[in-house]
């Protein structure tokens, strides 16, 4: 899968064309060079939208719009409402049906992927809740239908801070409902990864991959994998997690309970299928995300997280039959010396009791060794997750951050390991943790810092 790199950054992607308003035809953006309108809508069932040949798009391929409106009234719209150019998909975004389907897969590669950085960089965005050109109706919420536009996937990332409702018919009752619906939306572009995945869930597409398409933009991606129509989801899924930004990574490592395809980050299918961690702060800041060295290959920054060897985790190894949160312990046991530490779970993935390798995120902008994942290590160092735990409470957490700032120095003469950020990411497990030289009888119960990585 070939990923097709922005110049800068997918948040700064102008769109290919945009429909000039003022005089009715779409041209090229590089012609304007202003940043357009975004209209957001879903699309109606297909008895009850017509294709239209026109001008407007030099008649290069048929525009699909609900049958009870026309360009020319949308246009109109717009001009009254201030705008001067506009991005609409049927009008800017080569549809099926032209004389250049070759040209269309082609630009779709790069086009659709792209759509969210249209809406997120446009000077204001109009919502057509009840379709496209079509006055605003009571039951435009009605999630039972697959073409409410608070179902859509593609919708998700067409949402923005002051959204306009198009098709307003001057009921005002009507009008403030569905614009609180809009604004209680407008913080999960920017949230943290699970705000994104839990939204996502909710909603439906014509085509399963355009799920995962529609939210390169709201994971804050630096480049954008190609859109292929008729890629599996699991495939579209890891290109997008490949390329995803700094914060979701960890998000995914840290918070999710349990294994995947790759064991450091859920499958395409759980995502969609299981309930996913509470939505909420990510648990670390710049500084794990530094030593993670997800800043794309720039690995200056040599922050702090920390591996336990080994070290007894109990009990968790049974769910809670009311589905609230289990508490367990963590017994670390350092040169002759137990330390016990209380820990939690939000999940009711099972623990089993027992010894286990384990990675603690460090961040100094938020929690210090909050958030742990439960391994083990395989023959060949790596290191494979099988879950995640919370320290509880912040006085476990303060506690244990005292324990190994007492206790670090005297491991100092110990050589130190060094992680490469394709073994972390990319692997099928987890991580290899290159040693060096090591005595083998430091290897065991041994608290180990270590730097970012290459």
């Amino acid at each position: 899968m070939s990923l097709l790199e922005t110049e800068s950054s997918i948040h700064v992607c102008p769109p290919r064309r945009v429909w000039d308003l003022y005089s009715n035809r779409v041209v090229p953006w590089w012609v304007a060079r202003r940043q357009p309108w975004g209209i957001s809508h879903a699309w109606m069932d297909d008895e009850d939208r017509k294709d239209t040949m026109t001008p407007i798009n030099g008649r290069e391929w048929p525009v699909p719009i609900p049958k009870d409106t026309s360009l020319d009234h949308i246009r109109i719209e717009m001009l009254n409402l201030g705008a001067e150019y506009a991005w609409l998909d049927v009008l800017c975004l080569r549809q099926k049906g032209g004389l250049r389907e070759d040209l269309r897969e082609e630009e779709w590669k790069v086009d659709v992927p792209t759509i969210g950085s249209v809406y997120g960089d446009a000077k204001k965005v109009v919502c057509y809740l009840s379709g496209l050109g079509r006055p605003l109706s009571s039951d435009a919420d009605n999630l039972e239908s697959d073409r409410c536009w608070f179902k859509r996937a593609w919708t998700l990332q067409e949402i923005s801070r002051d959204p306009i409702i198009g098709g307003d018919t001057g009921d005002e009752q009507l009008r403030a409902k569905f614009k609180g619906q809009l604004l209680s939306l407008q913080d999960i572009p920017g949230g943290n990864v699970y705000d994104v995945l839990s939204e996502m869930q909710k909603r439906v597409s014509t085509h399963p991959v355009d799920k995962i398409a529609g939210m390169a933009y709201l994971m804050g991606s630096e480049s954008i994998p190609a859109y292929y129509g008729k890629q599996s989801e699991e495939d579209a899924w890891i290109a997008l997690i490949d390329v995803t930004a700094n914060w979701c990574q960890p998000d995914l490592l840290f918070l999710h309970p349990k294994p995947g395809t790759k064991s450091w980050r859920p499958s395409w299918k759980q995502i969609m299928t299981e309930k996913l961690p509470l939505k909420g702060k990510p648990a670390w800041g710049s500084s794990w995300i530094k030593q993670l060295g997800m800043e794309k290959a720039k690995a200056s920054s040599f922050n702090d997280g920390y591996v336990i060897e080994s070290a007894l985790v109990r009990g968790l190894s049974e769910g809670n039959p009311q589905g609230q949160e289990r508490h367990g312990k963590l017994v670390e046991d350092n040169t002759g010396t137990r330390h016990t530490f209380k820990i939690v779970t939000h999940h009711q993935y099972p623990i089993p009791d027992g010894l286990y390798t384990l990675l603690g995120a460090d961040s100094k902008d938020f929690r210090v060794l909050l958030h742990w994942v439960v391994g083990r290590r395989l023959p060949d160092r790596r290191l494979m997750k099988l879950s995640v735990f919370e320290m509880y409470e912040d006085t476990e957490f303060a506690r244990l951050s005292l324990y190994f700032e007492h206790d670090l120095p005297k491991y100092n003469h110990i050589t130190i390991q060094r992680v490469s950020i394709l073994q972390v990411l990319q692997l099928s497990l987890y991580a290899t943790f290159q040693d060096t030289t090591w005595d083998a009888e430091h290897m065991a119960n041994t608290i180990r810092r270590f730097p970012s990585l290459n």
